[in-house]
């Protein structure tokens, strides 16, 4: 018979020893090391975007339409049909020969903004090419002076059929002179012996004036070209009032014609400039008291003195006619 001790332990025998052991750090399991690999994707990314912005910033527009050109090469090149290696291979605007690019129908009337002076209907077309003869920025000049020419050339006889046919104009013909300066086309509203355009000593335009006027703004507001105007005086001294004289006098009867010829539809913003030269340029420089020096001149500018396209070397037409 056994017996137990003070402490309860079973004689004739050890009690086992329970040993529990507990874990500290709360119940977080282990997530593997997928962050890692969106870190790194991420700085990838960053290290990528940043060294693009450092591209950018170190290459030259140059370059950059170079790079450009390189991934959507564009270039003109001459069919069989064309009779030459000019702009438009020997042919006119509205002749076949010239083959145009089908994601960009253009004419070179609208590459280049001036209008076809002959309305024809049948567009010059491009081709895209990866082989061909390039066109120079000198040709292209070229071409554009021609086609200037032309529509100049129609604008001087619609004027002077107009002033023909209108019996209320008939007697002005005298009165415009139309000719061509470096600047471009200029169309003078003239004073003579008999007929004046403004009343004397003002900037009151004459009614026969207002008419002349309009009759030009509804030839010239039908073409992209800028305009200048500048109103002329003769030598004679002014001295109609206090601190008025030809300067003011030649300066106000310039800017009347572009109300008149604003009004009219001639769009505002290709009004480039509008000035008064007094008796400084003389229409009759052998008499500068003469009537005729008394005059309007607004010169339809050449587009190609305002944008000019630099020196010859082989270009693309996107980079001919950027904006």
């Amino acid at each position: 018979m056994s017996k137990k001790g003070s402490g309860g332990k079973q004689e004739g025998g050890a009690q086992p020893i329970i040993i529990k052991r507990i874990k500290k750090g709360g119940g977080h399991g282990h997530h593997g090391g997928a962050w890692k690999v969106a870190y790194a994707d991420f700085v990838t990314a960053m290290m990528a975007f940043f060294l693009l912005l450092w591209l950018l910033n170190a290459t030259t527009e140059e370059q950059k339409r170079g790079i450009s050109n390189y991934f959507a090469p564009i270039a003109i090149a001459v069919t069989q049909e064309s009779g030459s290696d000019g702009v438009l291979a020997g042919q006119s605007p509205g002749e076949k020969g010239v083959q145009a690019s089908p994601t960009s129908q253009m004419t070179v009337f609208q590459l280049t903004g001036i209008k076809d002076p002959e309305g024809q209907d049948n567009p010059p077309e491009v081709k895209d090419a990866d082989s061909g003869p390039e066109i120079s920025k000198d040709q292209v000049a070229k071409k554009m002076e021609e086609i200037e020419q032309k529509s100049f050339q129609k604008a001087e006889e619609q004027l002077k059929k107009a002033i023909e046919e209108q019996t209320e104009l008939k007697n002005l013909a005298d009165n415009l002179v139309i000719d061509r300066v470096p600047e471009g086309l200029r169309i003078q509203l003239v004073d003579q012996a008999k007929v004046e355009m403004f009343t004397s000593g003002s900037a009151i335009p004459l009614d026969h004036t207002v008419a002349l006027l309009k009759k030009v703004a509804d030839v010239i507001k039908t073409m992209p070209n800028r305009i200048s105007i500048s109103g002329h005086t003769d030598a004679i001294p002014f001295g109609g009032r206090a601190n008025y004289g030809n300067w003011e006098l030649s300066a106000d009867r310039a800017n009347a014609s572009r109300r008149i010829l604003t009004d009219a539809g001639f769009p505002i913003k290709n009004v480039m400039r509008v000035e008064g030269k007094a008796e400084t340029d003389p229409f009759n420089k052998d008499n500068p008291n003469a009537p005729t020096n008394r005059r309007i001149s607004i010169v339809l500018l050449k587009e190609s003195l305002l944008r000019p396209v630099g020196k010859a070397k082989p270009v693309t037409p996107k980079e001919i006619f950027k904006p």
